[in-house]
């Protein structure tokens, strides 16, 4: 072979050997180069996520310290301020135009008020239902069928606030119920009312007797017929002077003596747009008022000796205040728990409440619950079963079961919450099978809607 030609592929192979030698290294550059920004964009992705995990852990945090500052702030002062919280609601049916005014707050339904927290409600309501309102038969955008009114109002539905509602529309509008009541010594009113419309809302009811002779079915007087008691309530009552107020006259009596104090209170005031429970036990001449967990009054000697009512108003006083009002309800009250259950075998209760289709204890149901826990404490040796009612509205199958989970319940409140032993204890549902009543009124359905305490 030529000097010349060897010289050539020598030259052709250490060509190759260098273009492979700078792909070699120009690839591990890129790769290394990739892998860097690999790593990188890993690494920056990580530190994102790392970063989005913490911001969500400190939101949530915070959040929880919020709410639990909230619930603190509401479980040990229910005057703290009229916070609204949750979801809005509006009235849905009747007259459209005032579906514009401000919203309704909700109630976390699951999350209901222990009973312990109502340790105050020392009322316990009888085993006579004697008035039952909750306009559940009238039509909505009507008036209701069994009232009048010196206004107007409606029949509504809210979308948050089971049921129907009757609003009272026009300023110092009053609603009164057509039919004469007969009303004990000694019995609880109790009611659901929402003020709806402005921050300061004054609402309230009257009881009274009609005038001898001069019986009517609406009287606008300021005291109304032969004598009575009105109760106010606010909600504010930091511009306001009370939260509660009740003054009382007889107008058989002559000048001045006709007219009993003004008796106010500052205490838990009613909360602006949310659902509030209102409860007033007469007893004699005494008077004594509940509300969010809380006796706000106590009145000894409220009422004028020997005082007897047959009518029932309810009542606003502000143009800008169009309240709600509906789950009317009177009873008899303080019953004789220990000789009815020891001696007559059996308690009927219209004291323990729940929600419609729930079965999940109100909280003011714990004078009537605990009422039950003192007798089995006093008395060891006695068993009992608890026995759920409904009413026919529904299916049988779903109130029998309903009933069995009702009863299911304040069994585990006298064992959970009052120390009473299980073994003493037994349940059943008997949903709609056994009325007291028939089921074709308001008051009817009202009175099977119980609880039984048998003795065994």
């Amino acid at each position: 072979m030529r000097p010349t030609r060897i010289r050539d592929q020598k030259m052709k192979i250490e060509r190759f050997l260098f273009v492979t030698v700078a792909l070699l290294l120009t690839y591990s550059t890129a790769q290394a180069q990739l892998g860097n920004r690999i790593n990188n964009a890993v690494r920056n992705a990580a530190e994102n996520a790392a970063v989005r995990q913490a911001e969500r852990r400190t939101e949530n945090a915070v959040n929880k310290a919020i709410d639990d500052a909230f619930d603190n702030s509401n479980s040990n002062n229910n005057n703290a301020g009229n916070a609204q919280q949750g979801n809005s609601v509006q009235p849905t049916g009747g007259n459209a135009a005032n579906n514009s005014q401000p919203a309704v707050a909700n109630q976390d339904p699951n999350t209901p008020p222990r009973l312990e927290s109502y340790s105050q409600y020392d009322f316990v309501p009888g085993d006579q239902i004697l008035f039952y309102e909750d306009f559940s038969q009238d039509a909505i955008g009507d008036f209701p069928a069994l009232w009048t009114t010196n206004g107007s109002g409606e029949v509504k539905t809210l979308n948050n606030y089971p049921g129907k509602w009757q609003q009272i529309t026009s300023k110092n509008g009053v609603i009164t119920y057509l039919n004469k009541l007969e009303l004990p010594p000694n019995f609880i009113i109790e009611f659901d009312y929402i003020p709806y419309g402005d921050e300061v809302g004054t609402g309230g009811f009257k009881l009274y007797h009609d005038a001898a002779g001069r019986e009517r079915e609406l009287d606008v007087e300021r005291f109304p017929g032969q004598m009575g008691f009105r109760f106010y309530f606010q909600n504010n009552p930091n511009d306001a002077w009370y939260a509660w107020s009740i003054d009382t006259y007889d107008n058989r009596r002559s000048g001045n003596d006709r007219y009993g104090q003004t008796l106010t209170s500052t205490n838990n005031s009613i909360k602006s747009g949310q659902l509030n429970h209102i409860i007033v036990w007469v007893q004699n001449r005494r008077v004594r008022v509940y509300h969010d967990g809380a006796k706000t009054m106590d009145l000894p000697t409220a009422l004028f000796p020997d005082m007897t009512f047959t009518r029932l108003m309810f009542m606003t006083s502000r143009d800008d205040n169009r309240p709600f009002f509906s789950n009317i309800k009177i009873t008899t009250a303080a019953p004789d728990v220990r000789s009815k259950l020891l001696t007559e075998g059996k308690i009927i209760s219209y004291g323990i409440n729940f929600d419609s289709g729930k079965d999940v204890i109100k909280p003011e149901s714990y004078g009537a619950v605990k009422a039950i826990a003192d007798v089995l404490k006093e008395n060891p040796d006695v068993r009992i079963t608890v026995v759920g009612h409904t009413d026919s509205d529904g299916n049988a199958d779903a109130n029998l079961d309903l009933s069995a989970r009702r009863a299911a319940a304040v069994k585990n409140s006298l064992v959970s919450q009052f120390g009473i032993d299980a073994s003493r204890i037994e349940t059943a549902g008997k949903g709609q099978t056994e009325p007291l009543a028939p089921n074709n009124t308001v008051e009817g359905k009202a009175k099977n809607r119980r609880v039984e305490f048998v003795k065994q």
